[in-house]
């Protein structure tokens, strides 16, 4: 069998189990397709994993240094200076646990007994006391990503999102403007000279987290259900299945 993939997953990482909690990527995975979500939260089948991209763990991990030693002097970093935004990276008592992969913020969602998860990339503050929440990325393109103006970004608000969401149940006062750090691997270099430049943008969102509550509601009740659900209309998963399930007749 796979290291990468195990078909036949313990019962105790299924919903009603001991392990299994409702991440960030679960309810997106919902709002893609709710035939995948119940598959692999209610089943066990989960969709067979993409494979991890080591480049953007390690821009993850160097810019969580890099705005690390501005926290550790309650200075502002150059690239909030540059963008001319009243903000600076602040510590916080949670803040390692809140940014660890399969740690993260949690809220348990007393309406519906959903235990909610995600793991933030860094935390700051402005004038105001408000907390901002903010995500990395990384990619590769001919153009430096200066926006999220692209139908498939959308999760990435979401994302966002249901950070602001989470923080807000934890008590805290939570700006709605948070910022993606988008770095763009620069195409057009003559040589590679055994280094990768980067262009670096600071993107804000205003997000609205109001849609949060009744998809977790959507989710019980999808959950909760006996019969799987619709494929989403758009979900690749579910179209190679049954393309799959028809030549096999």
């Amino acid at each position: 069998m796979s290291q990468y993939y195990n078909p036949k997953r313990d019962a105790s990482w299924n919903y009603g189990g001991k392990n299994w909690k409702l991440s960030r990527s679960k309810i997106d995975l919902f709002l893609e397709c709710p035939r995948c979500f119940y598959l692999d939260n209610k089943l066990g089948v989960k969709r067979v994993p993409g494979f991890p991209f080591s480049l953007n763990s390690a821009v993850d991990y160097l810019l969580k240094q890099e705005f690390d030693a501005y926290r550790v002097k309650n200075e502002q970093h150059p690239l909030q200076k540059e963008y001319g935004i009243d903000a600076r990276p602040i510590p916080h008592a949670e803040l390692d646990e809140w940014r660890r992969n399969f740690g993260g913020v949690k809220y348990l969602h007393r309406p519906t007994g959903l235990l909610v998860t995600g793991a933030i990339d860094d935390l700051w503050i402005n004038g105001k006391d408000e907390y901002i929440v903010v995500d990395y990325k990384a990619t590769a393109k001919d153009e430096a990503v200066k926006a999220l103006d692209k139908e498939w970004q959308d999760g990435y608000k979401r994302q966002m999102e249901v950070y602001q969401w989470l923080l807000r149940q934890n008590g805290l006062k939570v700006s709605d403007v948070g910022y993606f750090v988008y770095c763009t691997g620069k195409m057009d270099r003559q040589a590679f000279d055994k280094k990768i430049e980067f262009d670096v943008n600071l993107i804000e969102h205003r997000g609205d987290d109001s849609w949060v509550e009744k998809t977790l509601k959507e989710i019980k009740k999808c959950l909760d259900g006996k019969k799987i659900p619709a494929s989403g209309p758009d979900c690749d998963y579910c179209a190679y299945r049954r393309a799959v399930a028809e030549v096999e007749r």
